[in-house]
């Protein structure tokens, strides 16, 4: 989905007459519709007017950079069959409307309100069968850290800080709300891989959530947190400190010798 994309010809024709005003020549268009508009139809004007330029007219989606009658170009993947989970996740991260295309997606601000991210998450799902927006339970702290360790510390670090991997940052988990990391789970957004069900059950996933949620809130009793940055920084940042004190004991020390 792009910031700058216009009505696509063929599909402002096929609009209804209660659609409103014609959508603004840039930027992101807010069709006005009559009180009781069904939200998939809400969600088919959004999409003809917001995404269409790169996913495509009803989600077949752009293989090759297309320009657009606005100048710019779009590209993007079939929407089709990805349900209303992938549509949810990124619209409600901020992942997209993309500002232009080949750029990795960041948590951004959210550019629709909430029923109009409900009207596109409907559309989108209405193209094809596909998974729901998923509603993790209860799980468990200690069985996540184990979980999350093994499958993502790798790239966010073990207290969902973020950190940078080959061509691309991974973000960090402080703003990610229980249903977007069951999401991301499942999704693998940008080159984040694709976890399925076999690899981690909803169990298991519920486990995760609950690790993270908690890793928002470390308790750090005992000790010096150092911006929760992760074992490998903190350790460097105890050896600095200790490699002073050295220094400033054997200072003492020479000192005391000469006099």
């Amino acid at each position: 989905m792009s910031r700058r994309l216009p009505i696509v010809l063929a599909l402002a024709l096929a609009l209804p007459a209660a659609a409103g005003a014609d959508p603004l020549p840039q930027g992101i268009v807010h069709p006005t519709v009559p009180p009781g508009t069904p939200l998939v139809e809400l969600g088919y004007q959004l999409y003809a007017g917001n995404c269409s330029s790169c996913h495509g007219t009803q989600g077949r989606g752009v293989r090759t950079p297309t320009l657009s009658a606005s100048g710019q170009l779009g590209q993007g993947p079939p929407l089709k069959r990805v349900g209303a989970l992938a549509a949810d996740f990124y619209l409600r991260t901020g992942y997209m409307p993309l500002s232009e295309i080949g750029i990795q997606p960041h948590r951004s601000r959210v550019l629709f309100d909430d029923r109009e991210i409900r009207a596109l998450v409907a559309y989108v799902a209405s193209l094809g069968k596909g998974p729901a927006v998923p509603a993790p339970g209860t799980g468990s702290v200690s069985a996540g850290q184990r979980l999350f360790t093994e499958h993502c510390a790798g790239c966010h670090q073990v207290v969902g800080q973020g950190g940078y991997v080959t061509g691309a940052v991974a973000p960090q988990l402080l703003h990610a709300s229980p249903v977007q990391v069951a999401e991301a789970v499942r999704i693998g957004p940008y080159v984040m891989p694709t976890f399925s069900r076999r690899q981690i059950s909803d169990r298991q996933l519920d486990s995760i959530i609950a690790y993270v949620q908690e890793a928002k809130h470390p308790d750090d009793r005992g000790g010096w947190a150092i911006g929760h940055i992760g074992p490998v920084p903190e350790g460097l940042v105890t050896w600095l400190i200790a490699g002073v004190v050295l220094l400033g004991v054997c200072v003492l020390i020479g000192k005391r010798a000469e006099s």
